[in-house]
């Protein structure tokens, strides 16, 4: 039986903890992309971009496990639930290694996203439980930081594994990896959420909470937010192998073009914590996000006259930038969506992140079935999602007619 504890894991050891933990999403995503080829090959996948499915299907078990783990986070505490979404994740990762069938692929990454939710979205509740407001933003932000260098570094992993074997030895690599973090949460972090602060699962209890997220205005707008810009990052993910390997042809060079674009998140991250101190969550991600819009626009405008397939620097270069500007948005989004909830953490966090993650990939796959071998597709994609993005912010943070003064 777990128990609650007043003691805190020191900084130094939670920030790369809950990072880790955070990051089995990117691991599992991006050390796939070297091997989508192979896969939809060995699988018998009938359309080139059918192999996206094997990165959509673990964002849709994501978006699924995050309806359960945070309610049962708030009922039988954050420590328990990693731990059991943990234990799911690694029996996915089986499935996945001894697959004979694109089907039986789909359900172990299903199940892995199952799994990868817990980590992912208790982890926001568990920060929620220590800390608040712009501490909460950096926090996340170091965090985010820290687990960048996950995907800089995932797509050179996964391309390495297959030079010496097959790609079931990159989901044996996940299983491996989520066993040593499961030994060092197990022994390392208290518990957050004390017994006097967990709340019932009987279904009025919930109906409650649930009711209490649903007229907090500003989570619902942040996290409609959050799900439009993380849109076309989605479907830049699902379709990152096939712009850099077959429409620009760089072969082995891939993942070095995926980590380098990778670490201009994280550095727009690490530049979002000294931002934080002069300007608000908000006004932060207004800018970024309005920045976003502006310049895919007016890439989108200026791919047409490259035949819709610019220079492979100036793409990157295009991306480098986008990425930047949004390091300095996904923290700030998770934190001021999160913020209101207080004692609905867990099952705010569940259904915010639920919404947010169901948002980007539904819209974020169909806009990367778009790709037929140019590029365009990603800069309208980032275009018009900025503005939809933009539109939820400004819903978001405008009064609530029921709570003006007549």
């Amino acid at each position: 039986m777990l128990r609650s504890s007043p003691k805190k894991l020191r900084t130094g050891e939670f920030v790369p903890l809950i990072a880790i933990l955070m990051s089995l999403v990117a691991l599992s995503v991006d050390a796939m992309l070297p091997a989508l080829p192979e896969i939809g090959r060995d699988l018998g996948a009938q359309h080139r971009n059918e192999a996206q499915f094997v990165i959509t299907a673990l964002f849709v078990g994501l978006s699924l496990g995050q309806l359960l783990f945070g309610p049962l986070s708030d009922r039988i505490g954050r420590k328990p639930a990693i731990i059991i979404g943990l234990l799911i994740f690694m029996v996915g990762c089986v499935v996945s290694i001894f697959a004979s069938s694109f089907e039986t692929m789909i359900t172990g990454r299903i199940l892995q996203g199952v799994g990868a939710a817990s980590p992912r979205i208790v982890t926001m509740a568990l920060v929620r439980d220590q800390f608040s407001g712009q501490q909460m933003a950096r926090i996340l932000s170091f965090s985010m930081a820290i687990f960048i260098l996950v995907p800089a570094i995932a797509p050179l992993l996964g391309q390495t594994i297959l030079l010496m074997g097959n790609w079931r030895l990159i989901f044996a690599t996940f299983l491996t990896l989520a066993v040593i973090v499961f030994v060092w949460f197990f022994f390392r972090q208290p518990e957050t959420l004390a017994v006097e602060n967990r709340l019932s699962v009987a279904p009025r209890a919930v109906i409650h909470s649930v009711g209490v997220v649903l007229r907090t205005r500003q989570s619902l707008g942040y996290a409609l937010a959050t799900g439009f810009i993380f849109a076309p990052f989605v479907a830049y993910l699902s379709t990152a192998q096939q712009v850099f390997q077959e429409a620009y042809d760089t072969g082995k060079l891939f993942p070095a073009y995926f980590g380098a674009l990778a670490l201009a998140i994280g550095l727009g991250a690490l530049v979002n914590d000294r931002l934080l101190r002069a300007w608000g969550m908000h006004q932060i991600s207004k800018f970024s996000t309005l920045a976003v819009t502006v310049i895919s626009f007016a890439a989108f405008a200026g791919f047409v006259a490259f035949d819709s397939l610019p220079p492979l620097w100036l793409f990157t270069g295009y991306l480098g930038v986008l990425f930047f500007l949004m390091g300095t948005i996904f923290g700030n989004l998770n934190a001021l969506t999160m913020e209101p909830l207080g004692y609905v953490a867990g099952i705010g966090a569940a259904l915010t992140s639920a919404m947010a993650v169901l948002v980007s990939v539904t819209l974020g796959g169909i806009a990367g079935q778009f790709f037929d071998g140019t590029v365009n597709f990603l800069a309208c994609a980032f275009a018009l999602f900025g503005i939809a993005t933009l539109a939820a912010m400004w819903w978001g943070i405008r009064p609530d007619p029921k709570h003006r003064e007549k």
